[in-house]
């Protein structure tokens, strides 16, 4: 419940809108004041600060963006929300652009409403509370390149600094587009290291042919086309640190001479007799199950346990959408300016409709998806109908009645066999629903007899009592 001291202004000329707001309020534990037309909302505006502002659009004697303007001047930290059934793009756009924090279409469901209030007192109290800590939060926001203040981001944060300091190998393990690289190179950048080379090498994008010379260097005639001497990855990261990205895709003979210079800090070039010393510290990394590849016996277990001595295992965006509209105004801002647009703000209910998106490319596919939407859209806020995505339309396939059935979760595995039950048992308490709990007609509705019907009941458990 909201504490009384959260005062709210609601303006709206249908008496019974405002009487409804009120009572919902109230109920909600804030205070409230209401007003009927714009100059009655001015007047109280003129006595006191208010939290939050939530204005229709359109009244009888001014527009609501009036209100907007004269709250603002009174007090810029008033929250504004505005509500109208007529509210077009343009009429959002100026409404943000005067600075109100969000605007719902009428009708609205009520909880949706407290939704956007809830939003938008947060909004308000993290605005103070950054004036207040500073450098501080900003700290707890970014890591270097990462960003992310949930629960989850702030214990890889700490185990960056912890593992920094060591010179232990670490595996970085998480699903493509996670940022693994990224968190590859804050361990770096935080250890003794940070003034030698940072390498990184796509093991994955290499052929095995070719992955051995890479990592080991060659000798001059080693094999056709070695014209000379060169370098390997190992010998360049000499004194820092070597990323080797995709680790589970290297093949068992190149995992064997990889164990070894693990093991021994030795490795030798390709035609080479002799050994090479080298100092390098290794992150790895991988989007692949390797316990599960070292039962398969397609990844060697010794090799698995000297590279994986400390592993960080980073989220998936869909296990941190508190980060999602951090990362989401942060992409906003470098398309913006990297395209030479004016664009400021992303909608709360463009963050909303991200919210209800599972991400399966992760934040790799959230950044493609800004930097696609900020070429495609024409206003200074970035509206929900600019999204240049699927997700608004939610990926699936239209049923028998052209109604969608979600496909999004199967990116992450699924049991076929417990969706269907979910889909079974919500269509027959639908039937049952309409028929009012008459099985008779329930089974008419659904095209199966009455014996069909008992027997899904009971596999299911649906209770008809």
């Amino acid at each position: 419940m909201a504490e009384k001291e959260t005062h709210i202004l609601v303006v709206d000329d249908e008496i019974s809108m405002r009487e409804l707001l009120d009572f919902m309020l109230e109920k909600e534990g804030y205070a409230v004041s209401t007003a009927g037309s714009g100059k009655e909302a001015i007047a109280l505006i003129e006595k006191r600060d208010f939290d939050l502002l939530l204005c229709d659009i359109r009244l009888g004697d001014m527009t609501g963006i009036d209100v907007l303007r004269a709250a603002k001047a009174r007090n810029p930290h008033t929250v504004v929300i505005m509500i109208s059934a007529y509210a077009s793009a343009e009429t959002a756009v100026q409404a943000m652009n005067d600075g109100a924090y969000d605007y719902l279409p009428k009708p609205f469901d009520n909880t949706e409403l407290r939704q956007a209030i809830a939003r938008a007192l947060e909004m308000r109290t993290l605005e103070r509370e950054k004036k207040v800590v500073g450098d501080d939060l900003r700290k707890n926001l970014h890591f270097g390149l990462i960003m992310g203040n949930s629960p989850k981001m702030l214990r890889i944060y700490e185990m960056i600094r912890q593992v920094a300091q060591t010179v232990t190998n670490v595996m970085v393990t998480g699903e493509s587009g996670t940022g693994k690289e990224l968190i590859a190179r804050a361990i770096h950048r935080e250890s003794s290291r940070a003034d030698q080379p940072f390498v990184a090498v796509n093991c994955g994008g290499i052929p095995e042919t070719l992955l051995e010379s890479e990592l080991f260097g060659h000798k001059k005639g080693s094999f056709t086309g070695a014209t000379g001497d060169k370098k390997g990855l190992f010998e360049t990261a000499h004194r820092g640190t070597l990323f080797l990205d995709e680790i589970g895709e290297i093949s068992i003979p190149i995992q064997v001479k990889l164990l070894r210079a693990v093991q021994t800090k030795m490795i030798r070039p390709v035609g080479g007799n002799e050994d090479v010393h080298v100092d390098v510290r290794i992150i790895s990394a991988t989007n692949r199950n390797l316990e599960e590849e070292v039962i398969a016996k397609r990844f060697r277990e010794d090799l698995f346990y000297r590279l994986n001595v400390i592993e960080i295992r980073v989220p998936p965006l869909r296990e941190r959408k508190e980060d999602l509209k951090l990362l989401a105004q942060h992409f906003l801002e470098k398309y913006s300016k990297e395209m030479g647009k004016d664009i400021s703000k992303v909608s709360s209910y463009a963050i909303d409709l991200l919210q209800k998106y599972d991400f399966p490319g992760n934040i790799r596919e959230l950044e493609n998806l800004f930097e696609r939407s900020v070429a495609l859209t024409n206003t200074n806020i970035l509206l929900p109908d600019s999204l240049a995505l699927s997700i608004h339309k939610r990926k699936g396939v239209e049923n028998d009645r052209g109604g969608l059935i979600d496909l999004s979760s199967v990116s992450h595995g699924i049991s076929l066999d417990d969706e269907l039950n979910k889909l079974e048992k919500s269509y027959i308490a639908e039937a049952l629903d309409i028929s009012g709990g008459n099985k008779q007609k329930a089974t008419e509705l659904l095209g199966i007899n009455m014996r069909s019907l008992r027997y899904r009941l009971k596999k299911l458990n649906i209770s008809t009592e």
